[in-house]
Order: structure tokens, then sequence, then C-alpha cells
């Protein structure tokens, strides 16, 4: 079983479990507080390194070829370690409002959320390899890993809490 099956399998189970419970915004609030402050923190820390190789492509930073490697790693580690806990079925925007951005259709949609998520891996492995190259190769690859960002936070993330 790959590490995204059991992803996949945890979250449609919590899915089950809240829609059957009947979970209260309180209880909500409560019970996913800590997942979804571990899930800012690590939408921060994504933000802080694409604001590094945003820099780099943009010309604001100079390029170096070991700084931007380690920026596209430590981007691709964020992208392939377990983060299913921070997703629990009812930490969404309606369940838990003014608290998460996160939309309800992230859970009623997920195969479509982990061919998203499996999209910006492969452009992130890309970019590694680019990252080190040369400044055009970093350039180049640059447009894939953002789109690949927006591919979850477009359709899965409310514009304002």
């Amino acid at each position: 079983m790959t590490k995204r099956t059991w992803i996949a399998g945890v979250v449609a189970a919590a899915l089950a479990l809240a829609v059957f419970t009947g979970t209260s915004v309180a209880s909500a609030q409560e019970e996913h507080s800590g997942a979804v402050k571990a899930r800012i923190a690590y939408m921060q820390l994504n933000g802080f390194f694409m604001g590094q190789l945003a820099g780099i492509a943009k010309g604001q930073v100079p390029y170096d070829a070991a700084q931007a490697t380690g920026v596209a790693k430590s981007l691709l580690a964020l992208s392939t370690m377990d983060a299913g806990a921070m997703w629990p079925a009812g930490s969404d925007n309606q369940a838990l409002p003014g608290k998460t951005r996160a939309k309800p259709e992230l859970w009623t949609t997920f195969p479509a959320v982990m061919e998203k998520a499996n999209a910006l891996t492969t452009a992130l492995e890309a970019m590694v390899v680019a990252a080190g190259t040369d400044l055009a190769s970093l350039q180049g690859a640059f447009g894939a890993v953002g789109a690949g960002c927006g591919g979850c936070h477009r359709p899965f993330r409310a514009e304002n809490f």
C-alpha cells in the first residue's frame, strides 16, 4: 500500500465518521485546532520557499545553484511528507468559519486533490534538477511549480476567511 493510498483511506474514513457523527462546530474547532494550525504553518513554509525561488527566478536575488537547489529540495520534501493528519475531515471553512480557507470540496473530491498533489510533486522533482543547472532552467521550471500550487489553491481554497 502506497503512502498516498493510505492517506486517501484515512481521509475517506474520517469523512465518513464526521458525516455520520454530526460533529458540531464547537467540538470541530476544538478537535481540529492543532491540525489547522499545523497546516497553516505548513503552507507558510511552502510560501516562504516559493518566495525565495520567485526572487531568484525574477532576478531579484542573485542566482546561486546550491541555494536554489536547497530551496527546491525543501519544497520537494514538504510535498512528499505524510501530511494527512493535517487534513482531517470536518476541518473545512464551513465547519470552522474564520479558522481555515480550505473548502469542503477538498474532501468530497479527494481523488482530484491527490492528482493535483502528484502533479506538484512531479513539477518539484523537475525543479530540483533545473534549480541546480542554471537560471534559465530554473525560470523554465518555475511556471509548472506555480501551476502545481494553484492546482489545489484555485479549486480548494477560499479567497478569504
